[in-house]
């Protein structure tokens, strides 16, 4: 005899029979039945590769013939695929044809097989076989359970029929569409991604097509389905517990409730996993309309489906609060009589009983009155939900005369509030002498085209260490867009990327508003330091950064503007980009056209875009000005445009950083400032103090000026931090003026 051959066959049986253990059969004790949950692949067993012609393994079953695939008999207790309803807004989509077929029904008692759980609700699978028991009754799967690089598969169809849920297969998407309750997944042949809902889920291995069987991994159904399972590894089976109670849920609203006060509506939801009719519902608890305390009360809520099953209760604990009640306008004044153009100091004492915000409507009121006699100053307050409150107190104003009008203006109008006048005169004021030199701050300006009327680049540029960005982009598309700002690495070695200071806004529909907004938080994060990360690029690598820019995509029409530095180590090349808003950034930049400027806006790349103005003088003793952005008393920046590799002046210095060191400013000086291109909308730093420009609405005219700051009874130093807001009008002055003296 042989004794090698023989061998080398018992070795061979060995080989064949281990490959057929799916991934998730682990090593069983020989004394004894282990039995115990693990998630399925958790640890691959070495499998035996089929041969060419076998792509999957498989062990038939002893004394079973699996069957050929034929169409679901009539008799059959397998519900046949069923196309899913009108409501699911599924078009096209054809339901499974019976050539290809599910688990055939052959129910047979269950006779002379040992298995681990064989009760009520439970579905049992033969590992290496097509062998499947429903509540004991044995079917027969067209495939065999299967292992396939390390991932046990089954088909798809005799899962779910087994566990009584639809589905149907889209020939024109190659999905398979399960539909459980009120949530629908698909699974698409040679993909490793199946959604649930629209959100995707990775399984272990990819869907496939095998002698006309869709085949998945086995865990990706059961956690679609959300079927719990354990695994008799001595048996060889896997048991799945099958839900098929129905679930049932609730919302009430509104989200605010007030007791005596507010209806309130009961919103229910209810499903089956198998999709079987719910016949009656049943509330428990404190169910009412209208609740007529406050206070906590549960409700509880279930469903029936037509099998008698009843769903697990759902309780919901629903806070009814006390009835809102009307906010207290109320204030006072510093006295109950004064002068004319005296100033009348109010203090607002309004409140609400809940807390709320309070909108303020005033009537009547001034920094003071200029003729006598009693006056009534009113007061209307309103909370969020629409209650107010007015309250009224009348002064008295005497003959005699305090203040002019123009004095009271000039001494008391608040930071940031408006003074209105006659502009002309502001021109001809001397200019302050000063010195002025530089930082060294790269600025990139994409501004132009400034309305995008197609996805591509829109700014390409290389920079190195200290970088200012300043981009303002429209999209004029009828799409969804978003900006992106991509840095590549395009060094040998590590390149790494600080974000120093940031400031962002939009989308939005104003111009105006985005550059307000965007300097008002870049002046935030440079005075509080926030906006402070670090990301190290690898050699060839690309990363989008500045991500603000494309959080939210921008509608038609929308606008958004950036502010920030940012620091690199090596050169970064930076290309800003507007593309669709599904599209991914760095796979849609290599085939980006470059877009031309609009011949009205401005891009460029400009050195040295932090300018510090020194003032050494004495400020304010005589009124003066500083003029900024007018090209002739502050150039312009000159740089260049990469792309076209011209020439390129930055007309109204916008991105460039102001630092306005005035040393010495005379005791009781007014500084304000005063637009001359047109309607300007932003703000300003002083000494370390973000003022707007303007507190309310914008500075519309050259006639008036917003106010930034007066000095006390002493000579001080004061320091100024300006940028220029996109979408605003350039040249601006800043203007000095002695105060009238206080009486």
């Amino acid at each position: 005899m042989n004794f090698k051959k023989i061998a080398l066959v018992a070795v061979l049986v060995v080989s064949q029979v281990a490959s057929a253990v799916p991934a998730f059969a682990v090593a069983a004790s020989s004394t004894a039945v282990s039995k115990s949950t693990v998630t399925l692949e958790a640890t691959p067993t070495p499998v035996l590769e089929p041969e060419a012609t076998d792509p999957l393994p498989s062990l038939q079953p002893t004394g079973i013939v699996s069957p050929t695939a034929t169409p679901l008999p009539v008799s059959s207790s397998i519900p046949t695929a069923t196309p899913m309803p009108t409501a699911t807004s599924l078009p096209a989509i054809t339901p499974i044809p019976s050539a290809t077929p599910g688990a055939t029904v052959q129910p047979t008692p269950f006779a002379g097989q040992s298995l681990s759980a064989s009760g009520n609700n439970q579905l049992v699978l033969l590992m290496n076989s097509n062998k499947m028991y429903a509540n004991g009754i044995l079917f027969l799967a067209n495939q065999p359970m299967a292992v396939k690089n390390g991932v046990s598969y089954v088909s798809i169809r005799a899962m779910v029929e087994r566990v009584g849920v639809k589905f149907i297969y889209d020939y024109k998407t190659k999905e398979t569409i399960v539909t459980s309750g009120n949530n629908i997944m698909r699974f698409k042949t040679d993909s490793k991604i199946y959604t649930v809902n629209g959100n995707k889920v990775t399984m272990k291995g990819p869907a496939y097509q095998y002698k006309n069987t869709f085949m998945i991994p086995l865990t990706s159904i059961t956690a679609a389905l959300a079927i719990p399972y354990t695994v008799d590894n001595v048996k060889k089976q896997v048991i799945l517990t099958l839900n098929t109670k129905p679930t049932a849920s609730f919302t009430v609203q509104p989200t605010e409730i007030f007791a005596g006060q507010t209806t309130v509506n009961f919103i229910t939801s209810s499903s089956s996993p198998n999709g079987t009719a719910i016949v009656n519902e049943r509330w428990e608890g404190n169910k009412q309309d209208i609740y007529d305390q406050p206070g906590y009360y549960a409700v509880t809520y279930s469903v029936m489906d037509a099998n008698g099953q009843w769903s697990n209760p759902y309780t919901l604990t629903i806070n009814v609060i006390q009835p809102n009640q009307p906010p207290v306008a109320n204030f006072t004044t510093d006295k109950d009589e004064y002068k004319m153009g005296e100033p009348v100091t109010i203090t607002d004492l309004s409140s609400d009983p809940e807390g709320d915000v309070l909108t303020t409507e005033w009537m009547n009121r001034s920094l003071a009155f200029f003729n006598p006699g009693p006056l009534s100053i009113q007061l209307k307050v309103t909370d969020t939900h629409g209650l107010s409150s007015v309250f009224e107190k009348t002064i008295n104003i005497t003959n005699e005369q305090l203040y002019t009008r123009e004095e009271v203006e000039k001494l008391f109008t608040p930071q940031g509030d408006v003074l209105a006048g006659d502009g002309s005169s502001i021109p001809a004021l001397p200019n302050l002498t000063y010195n002025i030199s530089s930082e060294a701050y790269t600025l990139i300006r994409s501004n132009s085209p400034e309305t995008v009327n197609t996805e591509g680049v829109l700014y390409r540029e290389t920079a190195f260490g200290a970088t200012r960005f300043l981009v303002h982009h429209k999209n004029n598309m009828s799409t969804r867009q978003k900006v992106y700002i991509i840095a590549t690495n395009n060094n040998l070695y590590p390149t790494t990327i600080t974000t120093q200071y940031v400031g962002f806004a939009g989308p939005a529909s104003s111009p105006e508003y985005t550059g307000k907004i965007s300097v008002l938080k870049y002046y935030s994060s440079l005075l509080n330091g926030g906006n402070i990360g670090t990301i190290t690029l690898q050699p060839g690598e690309s990363v989008p950064i500045l991500t603000d820019t494309s959080k939210i995509a921008m509608k038609p029409g929308e606008i958004i503007s950036l502010s920030a530095d940012l620091f690199s180590d090596y050169p970064v090349q930076y290309n800003v980009i507007m593309v669709e808003q599904t599209k991914d950034p760095l796979v849609a930049l290599p085939t980006l056209p470059i877009l031309d400027r609009d011949g009205v806006h401005n891009r460029g790349t400009y050195p040295d875009s932090t300018r510090i103005i020194n003032v050494t003088d004495v400020v304010g003793t005589t009124q003066s000005k500083l003029l900024l952005g007018d090209n002739k008393s502050d150039l312009n920046l000159i740089g260049v445009d990469p792309m076209s590799a011209t020439e390129a002046s930055n007309s109204g210095n916008f991105g460039v950083l102001y630092k306005i060191k005035l040393d010495r400013v005379a005791p009781n000086t007014l500084i304000t400032f005063n637009p001359r291109g047109g309607n300007y909308l932003g703000s300003v730093v002083v000494n370390g103090t973000i003022v707007n420009l303007s507190n309310k609405g914008s500075l519309a005219n050259a006639d008036m000026s917003a106010v930034v700051y007066r000095t006390g009874q002493y000579e001080t130093a004061v320091e100024i931090l300006f940028t220029v807001a996109s979408g605003s009008n350039l040249p601006v002055n800043f203007v000095f003026t002695p105060l009238p003296a206080l009486k």
